[in-house]
């Protein structure tokens, strides 16, 4: 079984190290752009949430929520922008490669960041919409579908790729 360290690195393409990196940039870029155009919504979203006359109607403990939700949603995209900030700082550097790996840890911890902040807000509207209950099983639900969808389904087909690769 091929070491999946290494793989992506003989993946049949001939291109240099360099334009290897360009390319594995450019794909963590287009990665940036479709996280931060939802983050950016769902920030709105909750920034308003705070004018709206009925946020008095909220307890102690829905306003706490919120606030986590509001700096999760900060941290998201402070995540998510670091390594175009990176980038910048290294630009002309020949430093691409280390930008690519400083990119890929941003990007999956910006992931991780994400889903937590989607499955709470989700969690804290039907909160205050329908009840604690209500909450508690949306949560239990969407967690169990990110699961499925972020860590096993890509799990069983990475395995599955590895099983049938001849490298």
């Amino acid at each position: 079984m091929p070491d999946p360290a290494t793989h992506d690195l003989d993946d049949g393409r001939d291109e240099t190290p360099a334009e290897r990196a360009d390319r594995n940039w450019s794909e963590v870029l287009q990665e940036l752009r479709v996280m931060q155009t939802g983050t950016q919504i769902l920030t709105g979203f909750l920034l308003a949430l705070a004018f709206q006359p009925a946020f008095r109607d909220l307890s102690n403990g829905q306003r706490l929520v919120y606030l986590i939700l509001i700096v999760l949603s900060a941290l998201s995209a402070i995540v998510a922008l670091a390594p175009v900030a990176l980038h910048r700082v290294l630009f002309r550097r020949r430093a691409k490669e280390v930008v690519v790996a400083y990119g890929h840890a941003a990007l999956v911890t910006s992931l991780v960041t994400v889903a937590i902040l989607l499955v709470g807000v989700v969690g804290f509207v039907f909160d205050v919409v329908v009840g604690d209950a209500a909450s508690w099983i949306a949560i239990a639900m969407l967690l169990a579908v990110l699961a499925t969808l972020w860590l096993i389904a890509p799990a069983v087909i990475r395995a599955r790729h590895f099983a049938r690769s001849p490298r």
